[in-house]
């Protein structure tokens, strides 16, 4: 990871009216690099028009409430991450979660039997995630529960998945793949596309754990799914940004869309993550129209948001 500079003035332009889908911020159990009411200022000062809240560990749906009563105009979102911190796979809580106004169901992340698993090696010198320590510290206590199950012996979706899926078709929210595995994602995807689920996003599959092949990444795309591009990724070293700009090609600019996954005390301004990746795009070929496809048109899409 390297120091940048701030975005240009062209690329804050192109990302102007998008939706920053993945963000970590305080309050949260760990130092952030800023808090949401701040978040909800700054965003509307360089003319983005919200953010979704992201916690591996507790729900966020009323707290973006609160954002949006105290920043009028910054159009903050709710999501619920299904870990055991709040039941794994509980529809219940998807249910609350829903009355609670919440945008996005993030599948589990740091529960999840792959990421649990996972001895993938990061590239020399990449930057571990922030809640590598605290899950440690679970473990090492002994109050870690055991990995959230997704699939049954058989391969298919537990029965606990199958009426969570229904509920995200049914309240019209964002199904997210967390941080599952390549196999784990193609079942779920299906079964949400069976459902009819109308918004599914593949969670940064260039992340460590994951790494889903470009070829896949293509036929999910072409099942409907959107193929999520986190700033941090390649920016902390887990992936080369070419291999990102590589899977973005293989599932084309219209089923991708940038998030930053910023809030990281030692990472760039979390305001500044989707124009810093425009940048970057804009110096990789991308054309204009692609670059703005992917912030603007596909953030607010999946945001149900009217067109900018």
């Amino acid at each position: 990871m390297t120091e940048i500079q701030g975005p240009s003035e062209r690329a804050r332009e192109l990302v102007r009216g998008s939706y920053d889908l993945h963000v970590h911020i305080e309050p949260d159990v760990m130092k952030r690099r800023i808090d949401d009411i701040d978040l909800g200022r700054r965003s509307l000062d360089v003319g983005l028009a919200g953010f979704v809240l992201k916690s591996h560990y507790v729900p966020t749906g009323e707290r973006a409430s609160v954002v949006r009563k105290a920043v009028p105009g910054s159009d903050a979102r709710g999501a619920i991450t299904l870990n055991n911190s709040v039941g794994g796979m509980n529809p219940t809580a998807v249910e609350i979660a829903a009355r609670s106004g919440t945008s996005v169901v993030w599948f589990p992340t740091v529960d999840s039997s792959n990421q649990r698993a996972s001895r993938a090696q990061a590239p020399a010198g990449a930057t571990p995630p922030m809640w590598a320590a605290l899950q440690d510290d679970l473990s090492e206590r002994g109050i870690a529960a055991g990995p959230v199950p997704i699939l049954t012996e058989d391969g298919a979706v537990t029965e606990d998945v199958r009426q969570v899926i229904a509920l995200i078709a049914e309240h019209d929210m964002v199904l997210a793949t967390g941080h599952l595995s390549a196999g784990e994602i193609a079942t779920v995807v299906s079964a949400a596309v069976e459902a009819k689920v109308e918004r599914i996003v593949v969670t940064h599959p260039e992340f460590t754990s994951q790494r889903v092949p470009g070829g896949q990444q293509r036929e999910l795309a072409e099942q409907g799914a959107y193929l999520e591009r986190c700033f941090t990724t390649p920016h902390t070293g887990k992936v080369t940004w070419e291999e990102m700009f590589a899977n973005i090609r293989a599932a084309g600019p219209e089923r991708s869309f940038i998030a930053s996954d910023l809030g990281q005390p030692f990472n760039p301004p979390v305001e500044d993550g989707l124009a810093l990746m425009a940048d970057r795009l804009l110096g990789a070929g991308f054309t204009e129209q692609e670059v703005s496809t992917m912030t603007v048109r596909n953030s607010r899409w999946l945001m149900g948001a009217a067109e900018a």
